[in-house]
């Protein structure tokens, strides 16, 4: 599906507007199949994500988990109540500030999670069987990069207004 006009910024900058147009497709085909299959459940996509955060690093307070996604701080506190009163997480005191309770996953929650993961894992092991690892793990390098990049400038105010130069012929890359 390429249009593009060749090797240059211009061809480049085409091509990583069409890896970032896949990857929003593909997200977009993930939810839907995470739906049909139980990892999206009626809170949507990011109690999955939560719970995970929590396996892997451990209790976190709200804003901590926001800060580590695109989303707001009052977002993840009424996903962390919502997952409470569903007894997968618990509030516990954070010794390092008075107001801002840590965030842990409950027995339940655990086991809860473990079965959301390996359930994920099983779906993923049938998926993309035509491609090597060493091809998934560079994908997942560039992709990796791309959000960083997409991060850092949703950060910088000034990035919208800085954008490059592409009809000079320079390489911006």
């Amino acid at each position: 599906m390429r249009r593009g006009t060749g090797a240059g910024p211009i061809g480049k900058a085409e091509a990583v507007a069409e890896l970032l147009l896949e990857v929003a497709q593909c997200f977009f085909r993930i939810r839907a199949l995470g739906q049909k299959t139980g990892l999206i459940t009626s809170w949507g996509g990011g109690a999955f994500g939560f719970m995970r955060s929590l396996a892997l690093l451990g209790p976190l307070t709200a804003p901590q988990i926001a800060q580590m996604r695109p989303t707001s701080r009052q977002r993840m506190q009424r996903l962390a109540d919502e997952l409470a009163a569903d007894g997968l997480v618990e509030f516990i005191d954070n010794p390092k500030h008075r107001r801002s309770k840590l965030v842990r996953l409950t027995r339940k929650g655990d086991a809860h999670y473990r079965e959301l993961n390996a359930r994920f894992l099983s779906i993923a092991s049938t998926m993309g069987v035509a491609l090597s690892e060493a091809d998934i793990r560079k994908t997942i390098e560039i992709v990796r990069h791309l959000s960083d990049d997409a991060k850092a400038r949703s950060e910088d105010a000034c990035a919208s207004s800085e954008l490059p130069d592409l009809t000079s012929g320079e390489d911006h890359g």
